[in-house]
């Protein structure tokens, strides 16, 4: 028995080693939009001898098996071109592209070439796939007759002569690009857009975004708030990793704890996202993805400074472990220094202080063989700032204090994991977990107000994908679970309050020749705010490929934390009157809106080059808003909303490249947001209704080293603000009705010296303009008429930078 055992052994392995050495495996390119264009693909190169065939619709790449006696990679690729999708190799007919379905018309972007003369039906598993490195470079060796078509920005090969010996060919995302494929309205912001900017964190990455308005909050603090829909950004989903980050007690200073040499990239979309990320989303969702390995192992080390004292230093490690494991590792430590006045009103222009911020993730991923990936990630946060009078003794205590002091201190700890398994066989059908706890401790003085909190966070979410059918037809069900627990003290009072919200969700998604319809509901079971209906509508339709038109439609609703996210009217000496409605959340009730949203995209050719413009508008209706009413004499009063309150927010954006290496962008928004105060209907104050946007970017070509100059220039223009109502102070005291108009603009310099090295140098507010007086009666900082709040404009002149980013 033992020996015919051995025999058999191998035998099999015999068997076995042979069907090996005549099986290859190969990753190709191969272009597509959709799960229609999934199925055509994979069916086509099964069809035509592949034993395997797994397309990807992000990486465009196709895995094969084949047996190499019976087929090869360039039979397949021939049909799956004469099906109607460009690859590597063939690029499909036009009549046959335009007979597609209207989801499948893909942008018809030039493909990576293969190199010749490589025997495609003979390479191993261990070599690296015939797709070139995503550089936005064209490298010519030892060619004969080619011809350079420069269209869209990029170089483009037409072989008019097949006796090339090699040709590499590769292509370029766009540093920010609208999601064709997705139902809303998505913009994609990749880590090179955010190059073109200091970017040091996360208020300062929508610098080159037209989108996204950010400005200070507060002459003292120098709190940053970015506004978006017209709305303050309580109002639109901040998540990182697809996991509620800026919220409750982060909302004042949160932008500042993601350093933007962690970005990895940034979704951004615009009016009601999708129901399977929460309810409080009302305006849209911004979501942040930290930096994670990719192809090579990468250590960047960034250093920064400014010549108003601030100096970063950012490092940050890529790394695989094995086949299936691999880390980041995100460092940052920044410092504010210097008792900077240039107003010489005896006021610190920006805070001092500094922050040490660290993260570590891991990362699993088989899911090419068990189905199983996970994401496992850790943050801690120290961040500590001084601001006030230039002659506040630190040394001393609070109340002995005769000068006007403000003090924030937060300690923020974030773990979170995310696992999802792929049914084998079944890539269409999934099941994915997130589960996040935070803790976030803050303790802050404002002159004699003293501000602490702490807020204890769990949110779990459950998410099962299938389909009906076929991928027409596909559906997600879950269930999530949020937990806060908050603990504040304003002055002497306690606010204490637990927040449980289990919700389950459902959402269902059609997918047509030329229209994406994507339906979710969920119910949330709130202990304070009650049952709630959340229905979300998102509508896609490709009038034609060049044109596609967006609906949608939406609930969001949110419980206000009218302490943690107003802080920056703390520095004032208005007192703080809360209005009770019957509610369960400091007596008011929760917020309820509903967002409406069209859109029109449509690409074209100007002057024979691509462009793209697209035109929104979203409407935003509230109920029980809680509005902050500026308007009552030394008072910030808080009241849920009795009649109307909306927001109107119409943009125009035009992208275009009119020469190689050059890029426009342009834009124009109108806001029209109005609410019913106690004293009637007015403008929500410190929103400008006309707003101009101009950016242009500019690279010169690579040289041999890598080496190339990159220069970037954004203006924008801020028409006028209606302030806040303050004719019943003293005539020194008083504000005009609306603010004046201003533009502003910031530049950027970079050189890439080589590969592993950059330089950059950038200013900001190149116009100088700054609000005359930003503090209020600032003499006097602990009289009736004190305030730093009353911002609509830079507070600081010209501010010029200077950095320097080392590859490892």
């Amino acid at each position: 028995m033992k020996t015919l055992y051995k025999t058999l052994s191998i035998f099999i392995f015999l068997c076995s080693s042979l069907a090996l050495a005549q099986s290859t495996q190969w990753s190709a390119w191969v272009n597509g939009d959709c799960g229609m264009c999934k199925e055509r693909i994979e069916k086509t190169a099964k069809k035509n001898g592949a034993t395997k065939a797994e397309w990807n619709d992000e990486s465009k790449l196709l895995q094969l098996e084949f047996d190499a006696e019976k087929t090869s990679l360039d039979k397949i690729l021939l049909e799956i071109a004469a099906v109607g999708h460009d690859n590597e190799k063939y690029k499909a007919k036009d009549d046959v592209y335009e007979k597609l379905s209207g989801c499948c018309h893909y942008e018809r972007v030039n493909p990576p070439v293969k190199t010749s003369g490589t025997d495609s039906s003979t390479e191993k598993k261990d070599e690296k796939p015939a797709v070139a490195p995503q550089e936005n470079t064209v490298e010519k060796h030892e060619e004969k007759n080619e011809e350079i078509d420069e269209h869209a920005g990029h170089n483009h090969a037409k072989v008019k002569d097949h006796a090339i010996e090699k040709v590499v060919i590769t292509h370029t995302n766009a540093a920010t690009a609208i999601s064709k494929k997705s139902a809303d309205l998505t913009f994609k912001i990749e880590p090179k857009e955010l190059l073109k900017a200091a970017c040091c964190n996360l208020s300062e990455s929508f610098e080159t975004n037209a989108t996204v308005d950010v400005s200070f909050s507060n002459a003292v603090t120098g709190a940053k708030q970015l506004k978006m829909l017209g709305l303050d950004q309580k109002y639109t989903a901040l998540t990182k990793e697809l996991l509620p980050e800026i919220r409750g007690l982060a909302s004042a200073y949160g932008l500042n704890f993601i350093p933007g040499r962690w970005i990895g990239g940034i979704q951004l979309t615009k009016g009601g996202s999708t129901v399977t990320n929460g309810f409080e989303s009302i305006t849209g969702q911004i979501n942040t993805e930290l930096l994670k390995f990719n192809k090579t192992p990468e250590t960047n080390l960034n250093v920064f400074a400014d010549f108003q004292g601030r100096t970063e230093l950012n490092l940050t490690q890529t790394s695989q472990i094995n086949d299936h494991w691999d880390q980041s590792i995100l460092l940052h430590g920044n410092g504010t220094f210097g008792n900077v006045d240039d107003n010489h009103d005896g006021f610190l222009d920006r805070p001092k202080g500094n922050q040490l911020n660290a993260a570590y993730l891991l990362n699993y991923n088989d899911l090419g063989h068990s189905g199983l990936g996970s994401h496992f990630g850790i943050t801690f946060l120290k961040d500590n700032r001084k601001a006030g009078q230039t002659n506040y003794d630190w040394q001393l205590a609070q109340n002995q204090q005769t000068a006007y002091g403000v003090g924030i201190d937060t300690s923020r700890f974030q773990v979170w994991n995310k696992t999802g398994f792929v049914f084998p066989g079944k890539p269409y059908q999934s099941i994915g977990w997130m589960n996040q706890f935070t803790y976030h401790q803050q303790d802050s003085f404002y002159g004699f107000r003293n501000y602490n909190g702490n807020q204890k966070t769990y949110y779990s979410n459950l998410i099962f994908e299938s389909i009906i059918g076929n991928t027409n037809h596909k559906y997600k069900l879950g269930a999530s679970f949020l937990y806060d627990l908050f603990d504040e003290k304003y002055i002497n009072t306690l606010f204490k309050r637990t927040e449980t919200v289990p919700g389950v969700f459902a959402e269902y998604t059609l997918t047509g020749d030329k229209y994406t319809l994507v339906a979710g509901l969920r119910t949330d079971f709130h202990n304070l705010a009650g049952t709630q209906l959340t229905p979300r509508l998102n509508f896609k339709y490709d009038i034609s490929p060049k044109t596609i038109l967006r609906l949608s439609a939406g609930k969001g609703f949110r419980t206000a934390n009218v302490f943690a996210e107003n802080q920056h009217y703390f520095a004032s000496n208005r007192t703080v009157e809360i209005t009770p409605n019957g509610g369960n959340i400091y007596g008011l009730k929760p917020e309820i809106a509903w967002n409406y949203g069209a859109s029109v995209q449509q690409e074209f050719k100007l002057f024979n080059r691509k462009a793209t413009i697209i035109a929104d508008f979203f409407r935003t209706d509230f109920q029980n808003q809680v509005l902050v009413d500026l308007d009552q004499p030394q008072k910030i009063q808080f009241y849920n909303l009795n009649g109307k309150s909306f927001a109107n927010s119409f943009q125009t954006q035009l992208d275009f490249s009119p020469v190689k290496n050059l890029d426009f962008r342009l834009a124009y928004k109108y806001y029209d947001v109005q609410a019913d105060y106690t004293s009637g209907r007015k403008e929500v104050p410190f929103m400008a209704k006309n707003r101009g946007f101009f950016n242009v970017a500019y690279a010169t070509n690579k040289k041999a080293n890598d080496s190339f100059w990159s220069f970037d220039t954004t203006v924008q223009y801020v028409g006028k603000q209606r302030l806040p109502d303050t004719s019943a102070n003293p005539v020194a005291f008083q504000l005009a009705p609306y603010s004046k108009e201003y533009i502003t603009i910031n530049a950027q310099i970079a050189y890439q010296i080589n590969k592993n090295l950059r330089a950059y140098f950038g200013g900001e507010n190149l116009t100088g303009y700054e609000q005359k007086n930003p503090i209020m009666d600032v003499k006097n900082p602990f009289g009736n008429y004190f305030d730093s709040s009353m911002i609509y404009a830079p507070i600081m002149p010209a501010n010029f930078y200077v950095g320097f980013d080392v590859k490892f």
